[in-house]
């Protein structure tokens, strides 16, 4: 059985430590009365929800699997009166406009809850998880009538969202689907369609789900420029608000999957499902998008979680399974054998394990923040800027959270030896649960595409030279503070050569076409680090001056900044030696070959 407990004491650390969440948020319309105390209040009964109802039901949940039967998805037990409570305590609809019921608070906080929740049950998180974004896209691109009718409702959770890119022949490239949308001769349309891979697609936790559908009208053009975006949903809302007949829509079956199998992932049929156009015709991947980006840096938040969740079980196994002795002498002498936390190697896989995620939570918690001031700020100026900072950090909350969490929840269960691999400890779970983060809304390698293809072009390099500004405040801040220069060396070393590369591959890759996505995901990794390293630095600055007030918390975050800056960052070198490499070796061996 795993245990989970909510990295509170850290998570106030960099929201009120290292960022000032409170003078930075407070400032921003709409947020002045978002105080510390009101986001610890919030955190905290977070964690309760998480410890003491979600998390229980994780290996359950796991074991149980969803069902479907009749035509109707059944959730594993338990899940409905979680959900229940989940929804009643206004969870689902934190960050969504008072005007509509929601609560009307950061994306910063509710990036700790996506963390949160998804640390104590991965599964569970997708079906509130997707509702996110549809509201978001509603609440953007859809008519005031569409947002009255259905915000309410999935706000207050009583209805869930769900998005319906995927279909069987196309999966990334959805200028290939084939989905068709055909005017009734009113405002409403005929959705046609297979749809494969749709999380939450259905379930027994809500009465009606909201379906933000991609298909074609008759007169689009080839390509994703000629995509659409519609609202189906499963049951028709009546007049007065109350639930109608059923839909043209079902559920063909759902997938029998690796992990996250208290998540229903479903075939979608729409048999000329009634709809309605959100945004513009032929405008729906835009509008999509607005839904992608949220879920994106959602599935880096379940990547960090899970990374949260193997470390903390992984340690406190290691400190207490007793095996071997200390090379440099017994630590347990009235014990047969010491833990097994005195080898270094377990060590190194612990530590490794903690420096990253976090210095991970800081950076996603950093660019929510950031996607909070570009919605808000009264300047454009800063809200364009933030919403650049925004913009390169997706990928790399999308792609290093879950990249990364795979990484460590495979280190974590080697911990346990044997024992990993069985299925009583849990471990195994997480690896099998992680696994999906790497390819859903975008695979990693979408993630790298779109950083080194799409970011670093974009407003003529304006995103990375934003981003390189900024750490220039801090290099500039950290002058001459010799308390700080074992730690803003590294840092400046590791910066200066992404840099170099960043413009080596601007320049090789005009002419060689192949060089982009040889090197992407090296690319990735490298920037991650990077800004991984610039998140240390920053909580190194916090933590420097409380480092002997008696408090252990800040003298370890220094011990542990220590570690990544020896263990962690030296990946710098290697990856820009890759980098540069190429593409030739890659491309040179055959067709016929392989």
């Amino acid at each position: 059985m795993t245990t989970y407990t909510a990295p509170l004491r850290d998570m106030r650390f960099v929201l009120h430590e290292v960022f000032a969440a409170e003078k930075t948020l407070t400032a921003l319309p709409g947020l002045e009365d978002v105080t510390a105390d009101v986001m610890d209040a919030v955190l905290e009964e977070c964690a309760k929800l998480c410890q003491n109802v979600l998390h229980p039901l994780n290996q359950s949940g796991d074991l149980e699997g969803c069902t479907f039967k009749d035509g109707q998805v059944i959730t594993p037990k338990g899940f409905k009166e979680a959900y229940k409570q989940y929804a009643e305590g206004g969870w689902c609809g934190l960050t969504a406009s008072p005007d509509f019921g929601g609560q009307g608070l950061p994306e910063a906080l509710d990036y700790f809850v996506a963390e949160m929740v998804g640390s104590a049950n991965l599964s569970f998180g997708l079906y509130p998880g997707l509702s996110q974004g549809t509201m978001l896209a509603l609440a953007a691109h859809g008519t005031v009538e569409l947002q009255q009718m259905y915000l309410p409702k999935l706000v207050s959770g009583e209805w869930q969202g769900a998005m319906n890119l995927t279909e069987p022949h196309c999966g990334s490239d959805l200028g290939l689907l084939r989905s068709k949308a055909v005017p009734n001769g009113d405002v409403s349309f005929s959705v046609s369609g297979t749809k494969i891979f749709i999380s939450a697609g259905d379930s027994d936790l809500v009465d009606n789900v909201v379906h933000l559908v991609l298909a074609r009208l008759p007169d689009a053009p080839e390509g994703s420029r000629g995509i659409s975006l519609f609202l189906v949903p499963k049951l028709f809302v009546n007049a007065d608000g109350s639930l109608g007949a059923r839909n043209a829509l079902s559920v063909g079956s759902i997938e029998h999957k690796m992990g996250i199998k208290g998540s229903a992932t479903c075939v979608m049929n729409f048999d000329g499902a009634k709809g309605w156009l959100v945004g513009q015709p032929h405008k729906g991947l835009a509008c999509m998008f607005t839904m992608m980006n949220k879920e994106r840096m959602f599935v880096g938040a379940q990547g960090i979680s899970q990374s949260e969740l193997a470390y903390q079980n992984a340690t406190a196994y290691a400190k207490d399974r007793l095996q071997g002795r200390a090379e440099d002498g017994a630590k347990r002498p009235d014990k047969a054998a010491d833990p097994i936390l005195v080898h270094p190697d377990i060590r190194n896989k612990l530590l490794y394990a903690r420096a990253v995620v976090e210095a991970q939570r800081a950076l996603a918690l950093y660019a929510h923040m950031q996607v909070d001031i570009s919605h808000r700020h009264a300047d454009a100026a800063v809200r364009e800027r933030a919403d650049d900072m925004a913009g390169i950090l997706t990928p790399i909350i999308k792609a290093g959270g879950s990249g990364f969490g795979s990484e460590i929840t495979n280190l974590c269960l080697q911990v346990f030896g044997g024992h990993g691999y069985v299925r009583e400890w849990g471990m195994e779970q997480m690896v099998r649960d992680v696994r999906i983060t790497e390819i859903y809304e975008g695979t990693n390698t979408i993630q790298s595409l779109d950083l080194i293809g799409r970011k670093l072009g974009l407003g003529g390099g304006r995103l990375v030279k934003g981003f390189m500004a900024e750490t220039d405040l801090l290099l500039a801040r950290a002058k001459g503070q010799t308390v700080m220069a074992e730690f803003i060396g590294p840092f400046k070393d590791a910066r200066d050569k992404l840099a170099a590369c960043t413009q080596w591959i601007v320049d090789q890759s005009q002419a060689d076409p192949n060089l982009r996505g040889a090197v992407a995901n090296d690319y990735l990794r490298m920037f991650t680090i990077t800004c991984m390293a610039w998140m240390w630095v920053l909580m190194v600055e916090a933590a420097l001056p409380k480092k002997d007030s008696g408090d252990s918390f800040y003298a370890t975050k220094l011990q542990v900044a220590r570690f990544f800056i020896a263990k962690v960052l030296p990946q710098i070198a290697s990856l820009d030696a890759l980098i540069r490499t190429g593409s030739a070796a890659t491309m040179a061996v055959p067709e016929a070959a392989f």
